[in-house]
């Protein structure tokens, strides 16, 4: 039976060296990231079985990183660890499934990873498939009078401007400037912002219509 593949989160490069060499040494198949950002850009390019995360990086925190996962990657497993935590259990808000106080014995990170991996999870370990785009509006135009919309990423959850370009009716694609996750969108053409819904043109009509109000011509 093939080894776990392991994805281990943490800024400090000794820490993730010395577990990644660890755990190695048992068979599993190891990658690493410095913080956050760099773990959700590791999972696009493949999920792995269990996550070991740090909770205090820079960036983007483990807390982050861990409560993406687990809304965006259900099937992963995860381990937090933090040196600002005693005990075994996980602190409260993070979501993990099981937690490692950092300067214990590695022994105890090797017997909570082979635990965890030998658990059954009967949800898909495969990536997620393609999302629909994203829906939004347009904000107006910025300071150098570009239209722009403001879109939030699905992955790590922050929310930046976006400039639009040629043919805003379709379905547009951009880059997270923060994790550089792509993300597919499209802008939500109003029919005329500047009246209520119910007083817009009908088709074949030759004036405005109001609700509850017959139709006269002007």
């Amino acid at each position: 039976m093939p080894q776990a593949k392991l994805l281990i989160a943490d800024d400090e490069a000794p820490v993730r060296t010395v577990l990644s060499a660890a755990l190695e040494e048992f068979g599993y198949e190891v990658r690493t990231a410095e913080d956050g950002f760099s773990a959700l850009a590791e999972i696009r390019l493949e999920v792995p079985d269990l996550l070991i995360s740090d909770l205090h990086m820079p960036r983007m925190s483990g807390f982050e990183l861990l409560s993406v996962v687990r809304r965006r990657f259900p099937s992963i497993r995860v381990i937090a660890m933090s040196g600002s935590f005693s005990g075994d259990g996980v602190p409260p808000g993070v979501a993990a499934d099981a937690f490692y106080e950092k300067g214990s014995h590695p022994g105890l990170l090797f017997r909570i990873v082979k635990a965890i991996t030998q658990r059954e999870r009967s949800l898909s370990r495969e990536s997620p498939s393609a999302l629909a785009p994203i829906w939004i509006p347009s904000n107006g135009h910025d300071h150098a009078g570009e239209p722009y919309v403001m879109i939030t990423c699905t992955e790590c959850l922050r929310t930046f401007p976006q400039v639009l370009g040629d043919g805003t009716g379709t379905i547009q694609e951009a880059n997270c400037v923060y994790c550089c996750s792509p993300i597919q969108y499209a802008i939500v053409q109003q029919q005329n912002p500047a009246l209520p819904l119910d007083f817009q043109r009908k088709p074949g009509s030759g004036s405005p219509t109001l609700p509850g109000v017959p139709n006269v011509s002007f």
